[in-house]
């Protein structure tokens, strides 16, 4: 029996401290579903405002960080089956890349990824369903190391002095707390193919896809 499609697309947030691996599992799924991936990272507030030496002191991890207003805007244009003009972040510079937007099409399933997706209850209530991504404050410093050296352009001592000044406790105060709003927790510890199933499983059981 063929299943019936939602007539809007299926929106999935899905969260997890900074390394957890929830980013990962969102770009699989989001090949696995062909789904529009919206990541709260290009959302950050830009700041361009400020001297470079200041930007870097700015907490990142806070919820005042993300533009909510703009995010909560698009989310729901999305969600309509509306595109979007998404800011471009420059990660390098902590400023959005100046008269240059990236479309964004909607597809049959949304996901919105973040560390904060779980966090803001406007952007809770868009969501179909939300997945908390499971992992310990030592494997999500390795990770964190890794990616920001690679793909932004820090060091290994400013990636740490950054996590245990801000990323960390800002984890313990907004973004653990949120996985109590998720209708499924996977373990960032688990193979990338084990939570990918769990997720497909749970949608298939919930009749969404």
């Amino acid at each position: 029996m063929q299943l019936t499609l939602p007539s809007r697309p299926l929106v999935i947030g899905i969260a997890g401290c900074s390394g957890s691996g929830k980013t990962t599992l969102a770009r699989e799924l989001t090949s696995q579903l062909d789904a529009t991936l919206l990541p709260l990272d290009f959302y950050y507030r830009d700041l361009a405002h400020l001297p470079p030496a200041e930007r870097a002191l700015q907490n990142f991890d806070h919820p005042d960080s993300i533009e909510e207003p703009l995010l909560i805007e698009h989310v729901q244009s999305l969600a309509a089956g509306q595109p979007i003009e998404r800011p471009i972040y420059d990660f390098a510079t902590h400023t959005r890349v100046a008269n240059r937007t990236e479309s964004i099409t909607p597809t049959r399933v949304l996901l919105v990824e973040g560390i904060l997706a779980l966090h803001y209850d406007c952007l809770r209530a868009l969501y179909d369903v939300s997945i908390y991504v499971n992992a310990p404050h030592d494997l999500c410093l390795h990770r964190r190391i890794h990616r920001d050296v690679r793909e932004r352009g820090r060091t290994e001592a400013c990636v740490i002095d950054q996590y245990n000044a801000t990323a960390r406790p800002m984890a313990d105060l907004y973004v653990l707390p949120s996985a109590q709003h998720a209708s499924l927790t996977v373990e960032g510890t688990d193979n990338l193919d084990w939570s990918v199933e769990q997720v497909l499983r749970y949608l298939h059981t919930h009749k969404l896809t």
